[in-house]
């Protein structure tokens, strides 16, 4: 304990960057708090990337089901146990929960439930009692963002889905981003009717534009109802339980349940910032420096709260990286989070891995006669035999003048798991002919990397 405060670091959020950065800084001999009023693990592990990934496997063995049959599989598809998937999930979300605290207990991080409020800029109030410390970190993470819609206390968020009760036979989603397609595919695969309400004209923005554009066309393929250029007026309750949405022009979707996944946006409401002087941005984030510290110099802020990247392994890094700079790691220097270069994957069926710049991006910094770009658009090995539609496309954007692969991108089974293991070369500087002399796995689908050999010719 430090001579004038409590603590040298108090963490406020028990999600992936909050323990992680209280755990690796009492591990360097630091005395740390850890104020969380909610299950430890945070957003992640509680309502987002892990029993989201587990409903998508339970999703995927549907698909996996009706296509045994090609495979000389017979007999009737098993129906799902929604009572039972979720009992299931919930058990290991506790034990995950679990974990993170033995964490913390391993390290002699002192963990303080309840709701932490500032008080100035060494000072935390959490359920009326004071605690001081040198360094206050904010890891609060972010927040389901619904817009005020008309008939918006009828809508569900991504949180309540996991525990949805009924099955909803009829879901709509609205929204674009990666959660709406992920929850659309997700639910369309455990069996309900889903239709896709989206108020642009494309699907995921920020994506490369031909995935954005592939992937409406194979979840529309699989089933799933997308609706572009679709904006929600409102949303009305009948008295039966069911709900209508309908649009600025006239168009209705009637669904058993309502999920608005239009975004997220940084826990802030409720800390204390004003009484701090903590400045937030436009959208409502933590500014930070590239030290990770607010205006006020003891207040620093970590993951979502901060908005560079809503990224579990960004946030996971940023707390390293601040660990590093406020107690260092021996005569290592502090590492830094270079953002560049940073794979993502979302989880629609088929999947999509992405790293590195869209082809759009790309023409804009380095100018559209200096970028290359070669693609594939297959149906699969696999699905030869299966009976299935489904199609994959990969896509590389390449800078002519280095020859550098500046961009990659997949839809298509396990997209993420491929790609991950292609962001480790580009972020080696991997160019183009560096792809076409290595050796693809035959027969795979992540070989069409390496097996591009012609320049796309756009019509």
């Amino acid at each position: 304990m430090t001579a004038r405060h409590d603590f040298d670091l108090l963490v406020i959020g028990g999600g992936s960057a909050g323990v992680r950065c209280a755990r690796m800084a009492a591990q360097r001999g630091a005395s740390v708090a850890l104020v969380e009023a909610a299950e430890l693990g945070g957003t992640c592990v509680n309502a987002g990337c892990i029993p989201k990934k587990l409903y998508s496997y339970a999703a995927g063995y549907a698909e996996s089901f009706v296509e045994s049959a090609g495979y000389g599989w017979e007999g009737p598809p098993p129906t799902l146990d929604w009572d039972k998937l979720k009992s299931a999930r919930a058990k290991e979300i506790s034990r995950l929960n679990g974990v993170y605290a033995n964490l913390l207990k391993a390290a002699k991080v002192t963990v303080i439930r309840g709701w932490a409020k500032l008080d100035g800029p060494h000072t935390v109030v959490v359920d009326g009692k004071r605690h001081s410390a040198s360094h206050i970190v904010l890891a609060t993470g972010g927040m389901p963002n619904v817009p005020d819609v008309p008939g918006r206390e009828h809508v569900l968020t991504s949180e309540h889905m996991f525990d949805i009760a009924p099955f909803p036979k009829r879901l709509a989603v609205v929204g674009g981003g990666y959660i709406a397609c992920e929850m659309a595919s997700i639910f369309h695969g455990l069996g309900a009717e889903v239709t896709l309400l989206q108020r642009g004209g494309a699907l995921l923005a920020g994506f490369d534009g031909e995935v954005r554009r592939f992937i409406a066309s194979e979840m529309g393929r699989a089933g799933i109802d997308v609706r572009l250029n679709w904006q929600v007026e409102a949303v009305t309750a009948h008295p039966d339980g069911t709900f209508c949405v309908t649009s600025a022009h006239g168009s209705v979707c009637d669904a058993d349940a309502v999920l608005y996944a239009t975004g997220r946006k940084p826990l802030t409401a409720g800390l204390g910032l004003e009484t701090a002087g903590v400045k937030l941005n436009e959208h409502g984030a933590v500014i930070v420096d590239d030290r990770y510290r607010s205006n006020v110099p003891s207040i620093h802020a970590i993951g979502d709260i901060s908005s560079r990247m809503q990224l579990t392994p960004v946030a996971l890094a940023e707390a390293m990286a601040l660990v590093d700079i406020l107690f260092g790691d021996g005569d290592k220097p502090a590492r830094k989070v270079d953002y560049d270069l940073v794979p993502t994957a979302v989880f629609t069926h088929p999947n999509i891995g992405t790293v590195g710049r869209t082809e759009e991006k790309a023409r804009k910094d380095f100018g559209a006669e200096d970028v290359e770009i070669y693609r594939s658009d297959f149906r699969s090995l696999r699905h030869m035999l299966s009976g299935s539609g489904e199609r994959s496309f990969v896509k590389l954007v390449v800078q002519k003048s280095t020859d550098l692969v500046v961009g990659l991108h997949m839809v298509g089974p396990d997209a993420g798991e491929v790609v991950q293991g292609f962001a480790v070369a580009m972020r080696a500087g991997a160019t183009k002919a560096v792809f076409d002399t290595t050796i693809g796995v035959h027969p795979t689908l992540a070989e069409e990397f390496v097996t591009l050999r012609e320049p796309a010719v756009d019509d």
